[in-house]
């Protein structure tokens, strides 16, 4: 796929989480094992079905997926991640982050998902986005996390039913 110009971003570590300007949270009860979710997750095809911002995602690393992996996510209206994992625990927890992105994106970013089974089918998803914004967008950095709050919130739903109702 054509991509606009690229830039680096800046290569955030776990530590961001917590330190970033802008940090968005979701947590979601799914009626699914974290193997199933972690099959989900796996799959290139199914983030386009829960995910509303990405239209298509392309493992750029081999299987099985390790710290240092990397793939590459395509967005709507132009936007692309070149991405890597910077956390991978299979069936618990998944973390990854912007190498680069198109010009006018974040400067950082990065995605962090922990995944606790709770025992009887069921599993805790909590997701936490973390971004620092450049230029204009900067100034509204304090009301865009809650402002995505609610969208973030809505995308795990669509997970959870996803996860729920189809098959990998």
């Amino acid at each position: 796929m054509p991509t606009k110009e690229l830039i680096e971003c800046e290569r955030v570590g776990l530590d961001y989480f917590e330190t970033a300007p802008v940090v968005v949270q979701a947590t979601q009860v799914v009626a699914a094992t974290p193997e199933r979710i972690f099959d989900v997750f796996l799959d290139a095809d199914s983030w386009s079905r829960w995910a509303y911002p990405i239209t298509s995602v392309d493992w750029t690393s081999p299987f099985p997926l390790e710290v240092g992996s990397t793939r590459t996510v395509w967005m709507r209206a132009g936007m692309v991640g070149h991405e890597e994992f910077i956390a991978w625990e299979p069936f618990r927890r998944m973390a990854f982050r912007f190498n680069q992105t198109i010009k006018g994106g974040p400067t950082a970013f990065a995605e962090d998902y922990v995944v606790t089974d709770l025992r009887d089918g069921r599993s805790l998803v909590e997701w936490t986005m973390a971004m620092t914004l450049a230029g204009v967008s900067a100034r509204f950095a304090p009301v865009t996390g809650p402002a995505m709050g609610p969208v973030n919130r809505a995308m795990l739903r669509r997970f959870r039913t996803y996860v729920e109702s189809n098959q990998v």
